[in-house]
């Protein structure tokens, strides 16, 4: 999975997970804020990734985010449960999973074998 999509994916979780209405991400890995915007609820996310310059957006079915990935033009499956997260990004055919303890935000990517970790 691309280090946009990773932090766009935190993004989405943590605030889907925290309930909070936040514009920005920090990203350990790249030590920096990144900037998104747009709506993130239990049915519909929206939203925008400046950094990348591309929309992500998509419905929730059930308990699984079909997420359209315009950047990309492919989809992420996202499932919320509880305080953790976990999905399947099929621009890189591979799958996630993660967690959220208080603001912090931490992602594991089965491709490359590494968690990466955030702050919404």
């Amino acid at each position: 999975m691309n280090k946009e999509s990773k932090a766009t994916i935190a993004y989405i979780a943590g605030r889907l997970i925290l309930k909070k209405d936040t514009s920005s991400i920090y990203d350990y890995d790249q030590a920096k804020h990144i900037n998104m915007s747009g709506e993130v609820n239990e049915k519909n996310v929206n939203i925008y990734n400046y950094d990348k310059r591309c929309h992500y957006s998509g419905r929730n079915s059930g308990s699984n985010y079909s997420l359209y990935n315009y950047g990309e033009g492919s989809y992420i499956n996202l499932s919320i449960i509880g305080k953790s997260f976990n999905g399947y990004d099929y621009n890189t055919s591979s799958y996630f999973s993660g967690s959220v303890n208080n603001e912090s935000i931490s992602l594991y990517d089965y491709q490359t074998s590494t968690y990466s970790n955030y702050s919404i």
